[in-house]
């Protein structure tokens, strides 16, 4: 009886001192801020991937615009907030960098990437899993209503005919507006590319703040012509609306939609992660359904309704131009046309 009573005098004693200990911490999962342009029934997606491979990192979105997303991310240059950037242009992410805000990155993979989806330098700043370019999205009921010739070309949008029946992105505050601008200046010189616009001008009803915006418009009947990009318009008739996608006959205005690891004073091992995860071929595969021109080649067919050869209906595009020319271009844009763009909520 004795014995047991020293026993268990021992294991009391024990339990006290650990019991006086302070709790250790359990282990968490990683939080990661991505900031985010894709669209917003495009990423959920490609995320629902991410958390099948990597339930251990926690992911919180901030999704918008291109051009709100970059003037957050340009506003916060003292104090980022995000981790990783995903899917934004590469214009944008140009600006960034020249900014000193990106940490250069290597993904794993990145030996596959088209030289012309990627930073040069090595390791790269900044690296694009797919483009995006610029569509027209006509509803072909309200055309024919209207009696509205469908257009081919930028040329056509100038037309008489088309007054104050045309939507488009305000390049300020959309990635897909600013494209379609920079591809006007660049293929035709700036003297004729502002000439050019003044006349769009004329028909534009309304300036969107959004470049999917247009399209949604068009495809409700809002008004028969949307100025925005390739994959919103052809998602929508695969939903049953009447929009017919067309890419100018000029060739497209593009961007890159790419991805980069924000310069922080302690980068989390989860960022690069994702980054490896965001160009591998699994969710490579899952753009290239839906998106033609892919960082590399992925084995999937071209998604029905594109050009069967997309790199060929592309400008020639400049992109270290377009960035470096981005805040006189928006400050024109806004002086000659910003009358008539749609309220900011």
């Amino acid at each position: 009886m004795r014995r047991k009573g020293i026993i268990t005098g021992l294991l009391l004693m024990i339990l006290g001192l650990l019991t006086s200990f302070p709790a250790l911490p359990t282990a968490q999962a990683e939080e990661l801020v991505v900031y985010t342009a894709l669209e917003d029934d495009e990423y959920p997606g490609y995320l629902e991937l991410f958390k099948k491979a990597h339930p251990e990192i926690t992911v919180k979105v901030v999704r918008d615009s291109t051009g709100i997303v970059t003037a957050k991310l340009l506003a916060e240059k003292d104090n980022p907030q995000a981790d990783v950037i995903w899917g934004l242009a590469a214009t944008s992410l140009l600006v960034c960098d020249q900014a000193g805000m990106l940490t250069p990155y290597a993904p794993q993979g990145l030996e596959k990437v088209n030289p012309t989806l990627r930073d040069s330098a090595n390791p790269p700043r900044w690296v694009g899993i797919k483009a995006w370019e610029t569509g027209f999205c006509v509803n072909t009921v309200e055309a024919k209503a209207q009696n509205l010739p469908i257009p081919s070309s930028l040329a056509d949008l100038v037309k008489p005919v088309y007054q104050g029946k045309i939507v488009m992105p305000n390049p300020a505050s959309s990635g897909t507006g600013f494209l379609t601008v920079s591809a006007v200046l660049q293929t035709m010189g700036e003297q004729k590319g502002w000439e050019f616009l003044d006349r769009l001008h004329q028909n534009i009803a309304q300036y969107t703040h959004s470049g999917s915006k247009p399209c949604k418009m068009a495809g409700a009947g809002e008004f028969p012509i949307g100025i925005s990009f390739g994959y919103r318009g052809i998602i929508q008739k695969k939903k049953g609306e009447p929009v017919e996608t067309v890419f100018p006959k000029e060739g497209c205005g593009w961007d890159v939609e790419a991805n980069a690891l924000v310069k922080k004073a302690a980068v989390k091992n989860a960022s690069r992660v994702f980054l490896d995860w965001a160009l591998s071929p699994e969710v490579m595969k899952a753009y290239a359904r839906v998106y033609p021109v892919t960082a590399y080649p992925t084995g999937e067919p071209i998604p029905e309704g594109y050009p069967s050869d997309p790199f060929q209906q592309l400008i020639k595009n400049d992109l270290s131009w377009a960035a470096q020319n981005r805040e006189a271009i928006l400050a024109e844009w806004s002086k000659r046309y910003d009358g008539k763009s749609e309220a900011r909520k």
